[in-house]
Formats: structure tokens, C-alpha cells, sequence
């Protein structure tokens, strides 16, 4: 499956490996409930994590997480809020990232609460990678930083600060970053920072910018998507999946 994978993505194409239906699960964390939303093609399909971005989980991350599903692989979308919690107010999502920025412990807690969730659905958290959009390329990026043991955390236009008292040295996995260079909320400087961080500390990596991306560069529909950067970075993430799940 893999070189036929790679085959078609070269060309710029989606293979089909038929009409997988995902299902809203309904999840507990710490005593409190949470709602994801699992799809899966085949029972031994390899699993992505996907954590949602800073407006929580929605129907974007439902739509990419069908994407993937069409490829062949499992996706566990996790929910970092809380059921029902999907804010749309600018000062609500920040709110809700902010405590769990400052509260680090608890987004550990909740990322590792959705693998168990993945795996209770028969997924192969043995052979996964993590993903996530903005605030949860942050999330994902904390998750490699915790030794979790996935196999990758990739992030799309997300935070890329290390937050103090924290580095790399637990991570197992491979880390890829796609990044747009006219970000203006996460900076290159940002970039550069990790691109050392990850070197010094012997983490393999891959770190790539799209000139003229701004941030959430990925967003269908919104003024900020940038069609070539998007096209560019899901191929090139396609061919990571390919090249590091079995």
C-alpha cells in the first residue's frame, strides 16, 4: 500500500479505499465528558491523532479527518474543550487555549485521554502519528515534548514556542513543521528557534515555509487560505505518513 500511496500522491491525487463512516464519540477525561470523532477504513489501519484549532473540534477537522480516512488511514479527532464547547468569539477561544497554555499537565492529560479513547475503538496507537492546526500543532508539539511513543507530531501553522523548563529530549517520534512565512501571530523567529532547539537536541525533523502563507494558511473558505501552501504541505504530509506508519 505504501508505494501505491506514494505513486499517487506524487501525481497530486487521493486514493480511495472506500466510504469509511465516522461516528461522534462521546469520552470521558479526569471525570469529564468530551466528544471526538473517530473514523477508521480498516481494523489495522495506522491512526492519526488530530487535535482541532483554536475554535475547537468543527466540521473542518471532521473534513480532513475524512481525507485521511479516504487514504487508508485511522483518525482519532480529539476534543480538547469539553462537549458542546466550540467557541466562536475571538475572546472565548482564547480563553479556552489559555488555560490550557498555562495548564500543561491538563492538555497533556487530554491528548493522551483521546489515544486511550482511539485505542478502546480497536485503533493502533502503536503505529500513529499526531497532527494538529494551530493551537493544536501547540498541542501536538507538546505531546512529542511529554515522550509520548508515536512515530510523528506534525504541525500546520501551529505555536512553536518551547515553553519554559520544557525541551525535546523525550521525544521519540519525528517532528515536521509546515509554516507560513507571513505568519504574523508565530514568527520565523519562532521557527528558527525550534529548527535549533530540535538540531542541538539530535531530534530528526523536517521544517518547511511557504512564502506568502499567513497563519491558518489550511483554512477552506477563509481570507487567509492560500491554495498552494495547503496543496504543498498535505502532499508533502501525505508522503510523512507513507514514509513512517506501517
Amino acid at each position: 500500500m505504501k508505494i501505491y500511496l506514494s505513486m499517487i500522491l506524487l501525481l497530486g491525487l487521493v486514493p480511495s479505499y472506500g466510504s469509511a463512516a465516522g461516528t461522534t464519540t462521546a469520552y470521558e477525561v479526569n471525570g469529564k465528558p468530551y466528544e471526538g470523532y473517530f473514523v477508521s477504513p480498516s481494523p489495522d489501519a495506522p491512526l492519526i491523532l488530530l487535535v482541532h484549532d483554536w475554535d475547537g473540534l468543527t466540521d473542518y477537522e471532521v473534513k480532513r479527518a475524512n481525507m485521511l480516512a479516504e487514504m487508508g488511514y485511522a483518525v482519532f479527532a480529539a476534543d480538547l474543550f469539553g462537549t458542546g464547547v466550540r467557541p466562536t468569539a475571538i475572546e472565548d477561544r482564547r480563553q479556552h487555549t489559555g488555560e490550557l497554555y498555562q495548564d500543561r499537565e491538563k492538555m497533556r492529560a487530554l491528548l493522551r485521554g483521546a489515544l486511550a479513547t482511539a485505542r478502546s475503538k480497536g485503533a493502533r496507537t502503536d503505529n500513529a502519528v499526531a497532527m494538529g492546526y494551530c493551537f493544536g500543532g501547540a498541542a501536538v508539539l507538546e505531546l512529542a515534548r511529554s515522550g509520548e511513543p508515536l512515530k510523528g507530531f506534525v504541525t500546520f501553522h501551529g505555536g512553536l514556542a518551547t515553553p519554559e523548563g520544557q525541551d525535546y529530549s523525550k521525544t521519540t517520534g519525528r517532528v515536521l513543521v509546515f509554516h507560513g512565512s507571513a505568519d504574523t501571530a508565530i514568527t520565523m523567529e519562532d521557527f528558527s528557534r525550534l529548527a535549533a532547539s530540535l538540531e542541538q537536541q539530535g531530534i530528526a525533523h523536517e521544517m518547511i515555509t511557504y512564502g506568502g502563507a499567513p497563519h491558518a494558511f489550511t483554512v477552506f473558505g477563509s481570507d487567509r487560505y492560500r491554495e498552494d501552501a495547503d496543496r504543498k504541505s498535505w502532499r508533502r504530509f501525505s508522503e510523512f505518513l507513507t514514509e513512517t506508519l506501517n
